[in-house]
């Protein structure tokens, strides 16, 4: 926090007036610390308490200029700021605070990972399911394979009494296993979204 004004040559110079001012009253202490100020080495600093006992002395006497017109080209004088040491167990302590977040990051991360899952070759389970799912995928196929086919062998033998054309029978038979597919297929799609609708 700045305590101190580092002075330019305006200060210096209306000071220096004051100073050999033979007239002037300046308190004694107050002439001290501003002859002090004026006899530094490098920049010149001069203090608030000093700026301020200046400042009524000014005001008190009515001189002709103003605090702020001496430190016109003045600057405060930031001291470089100092970090404190770090207290080593409060350190510790965080350490062990950010080692227990990450794990508990990373535990919520892998939580649903199966380490089996990454196997190639996979579990015994996992291949008796897989099978599984293939055999009822081929069991479906050949009933529906079977099915419409035997539409077709029935219907094409029944309409030896309607028909005596072989075209028309093939024809009627042709349409009744279409039915009879699309009739297998609207209830195999719907088996299909009641399974996969489960939780």
């Amino acid at each position: 926090m700045a305590s101190v004004f580092v002075v330019g040559d305006k200060f210096n110079d209306k000071v220096k007036e004051l100073l050999e001012n033979s007239d002037s009253s300046l308190p004694q202490r107050l002439r001290e610390e501003l002859e002090e100020t004026l006899e530094k080495d490098g920049p010149k600093t001069l203090s608030f308490g000093t700026a301020r006992q200046l400042k009524k002395y000014l005001q008190d006497k009515g001189h002709p200029f103003y605090l702020h017109e001496l430190l016109e080209d003045s600057s405060l004088h930031l001291p470089e700021f100092v970090q404190p040491p770090r207290n080593p167990e409060l350190v510790a302590r965080l350490e062990r605070i950010k080692a227990k977040l990450a794990n508990e990051e990373y535990n919520r991360i892998t939580r649903n990972v199966n380490a089996q899952e990454l196997n190639r070759s996979g579990t015994l389970a996992e291949i008796g399911l897989q099978v599984r799912s293939a055999k009822a995928v081929v069991v479906t196929v050949f009933n529906f394979l079977i099915t419409v086919v035997a539409a077709f062998f029935c219907s094409y033998m029944g309409s030896q009494y309607l028909f005596t054309d072989t075209s028309a029978r093939v024809i009627s038979a042709v349409i009744a296993a279409s039915v009879v597919g699309l009739a297998e297929l609207y209830v195999l799609v719907r088996t299909m979204e009641g399974e996969l609708g489960e939780p």
